[in-house]
């Protein structure tokens, strides 16, 4: 399977109807803002592109969320937020039916998910839950994890609300749900079913809920926002305001890639430049250029002032097509290709 770039000549806030926008290293940075995030998104409404939030953190209200984005001047209701602790309440039915026991580990949002789903919660393995479901909260203990694993031991089905190892926070990157969930793997040789991206169901729902018809998927990291979007057939933009840099675009493998590329959610705003390649083997995207010779990737940027993500476009033009024909990238050869934040203008 290959997958390329696409381009756009209009602003993509245009060129959609819907953006499935992810939280967490998009929106905000734990409680912190993201530069030009309010911006873009506040702009990209005006234009006529509706948003949905879809996050795979499970452990918040859905009101909790937009609470939180309108205090950062993006306006938001509780119906414009899809995390996966619907989505995790959802997949319990592929396990268990209604009015079934369900041993919740996780935060509020789970807790109200799998109830409103109609589901009786309990607290504890002892009380012989038919399934248990997982998702992350900053309070869960080692009591919480050993009640899991004693109901999945028991044969409790095992459902989480996401995978991810992760999670950007305002001092960096903490464990997420994925690394919470190991420790019960760990201890049952269990695999769960996971909910949350990169499993599309949640970008699904959210097209589902609004009926969007030309939707575009907008996240930080390739593993799960990107892996979604490509394995539902969604469009998808990669912001470098989170987990992954321009240089893991490069390199990453075609079930990651994303469709588009943008230094932050002003990106919305703007068309998008397709690279094209010429007689020389030179990808060039505007004024940036790049090509691979041998397993090497040689670029040259713009001149000072050109749009640097042009340079990141033409980059992993070069790279995919070279690999997609068979070829090998050293990645000792691919540079960082930082792409700074610039105030707004």
């Amino acid at each position: 399977m290959s997958a390329v770039l696409r381009g756009s000549d209009l602003p993509l806030a245009e060129a959609f109807d819907l953006a499935l926008v992810d939280l967490d290293g998009v929106a905000y940075k734990g409680h912190e803002p993201i530069v030009h995030a309010a911006h873009g998104l506040t702009s990209a409404r005006e234009r006529g592109l509706r948003l949905v939030f879809v996050t795979n953190n499970a452990s918040r209200e859905p009101g909790s969320v937009s609470d939180q984005l309108t205090s950062l001047d993006i306006p938001a209701e509780p119906a414009d937020v899809m995390t996966a602790a619907q989505a995790c309440a959802r997949l319990l039915a592929d396990h268990v039916a209604p009015g079934a026991r369900v041993l919740v580990v996780g935060g509020a949002g789970l807790v109200t998910a799998v109830t409103e789903a109609g589901y009786e919660v309990v607290t504890s393995a002892d009380d012989r839950p038919d399934a248990v479901a997982q998702g992350f909260d900053p309070s869960l203990g080692w009591k919480d994890l050993a009640e899991a694993a004693y109901a999945v031991a028991a044969g409790a089905a095992y459902v989480v609300s996401n995978r991810d190892l992760s999670l950007p926070t305002a001092r960096g990157f903490a464990p997420g749900n994925g690394a919470l969930v190991g420790a019960v793997v760990a201890a049952t040789g269990v695999e769960p079913s996971s909910a949350g991206k990169p499993s599309p169901a949640m970008y699904a729902m959210a097209v589902e809920r609004v009926g969007a018809e030309r939707p575009l998927v907008v996240g930080d990291r390739l593993d799960t926002d990107l892996a979604g979007a490509r394995s539902g057939g969604y469009p998808g933009l990669h912001v470098l305001t989170g987990v992954n840099s321009a240089r893991d675009d490069v390199l990453a493998h075609p079930g990651e890639r994303p469709d588009f590329i943008g230094a932050d959610l002003r990106s919305l705003l703007e068309p998008h430049p397709l690279p094209v390649v010429g007689d020389d083997g030179w990808w060039t995207c505007r004024e940036a250029s790049a090509r691979v010779v041998g397993d090497q990737l040689e670029v040259q940027a713009g001149p000072h002032g050109s749009d640097p993500v042009d340079l990141v476009r033409a980059a992993c033009s070069a790279a995919w097509a070279h690999v997609d024909a068979g070829g090998t990238l050293d990645p000792a050869s691919v540079p960082e290709m930082a792409v700074p934040a610039e105030s707004d203008v």
